[in-house]
């Protein structure tokens, strides 16, 4: 190992003022969220789900707000986040292959995405102990791709070509974003140690 790549204090990452913070729980509410929304699309009513889906999407909001306004800004919350986001989406989106197969090429371009943003992640934090946070792109194909979601809930007869340039046009910003994330990690991975 590099004597100048910084040790890794995991205690300090994993404390408890790291991870018991308003917007850590919010985010661990998202999560809980998960089953729900599924559940209340496949078996009960979908506008139910949408429900979910809103308050879910109102939270991740909320919980930006408060960590920056009031200073909660962790690691661990930078983590977290785009992990309870990724996972509402990616699952809501296997949901809806079974009314909208085309649906799949979304899955697979985030599965990629996300593997690989995880592994350049963690060894860009490993060398730098920065943590990425989201960045306009990621952002706003987050956006996109919850209106995605919710014309198909909303809309389950959507003409296949309406249909066709949402997916297009998700999966096209989603590997933009994923080109945009590498090269930030990669620059980090790059970077000589500060002394």
């Amino acid at each position: 190992m590099d004597e100048q790549t910084p040790k890794i204090n995991w205690k300090e990452k994993f404390s408890k003022e790291q991870i018991c913070t308003i917007p850590n729980f919010l985010s661990f509410f998202r999560l809980v969220l998960i089953p729900f929304i599924i559940w209340t699309y496949v078996v009960q009513e979908p506008y139910w789900a949408l429900a979910l889906i809103v308050l879910s999407g109102v939270t991740d909001v909320v919980d930006g707000f408060i960590a920056r306004k009031f200073h909660m800004v962790t690691d661990f919350g930078k983590g977290l986040d785009p992990i309870a986001d990724k996972l509402t989406q990616g699952v809501i989106m296997i949901a809806l292959l079974f009314n909208f197969p085309r649906m799949w090429v979304p899955v697979v371009i985030m599965a990629v995405k996300e593997a690989l943003a995880f592994t350049l992640r963690f060894i860009a934090f490993k060398k730098t102990q920065i943590v990425q946070s989201a960045e306009w792109h990621g952002k706003l194909t987050t956006v996109l791709l919850y209106l995605m979601i919710v014309t198909h809930i909303v809309w389950p007869e959507i003409p296949q070509t309406v249909s066709l340039v949402y997916v297009a046009v998700v999966s096209t910003l989603m590997v933009v974003s994923c080109i945009l994330y590498t090269i930030d990690a990669v620059r980090l991975i790059q970077k000589k140690p500060q002394a």
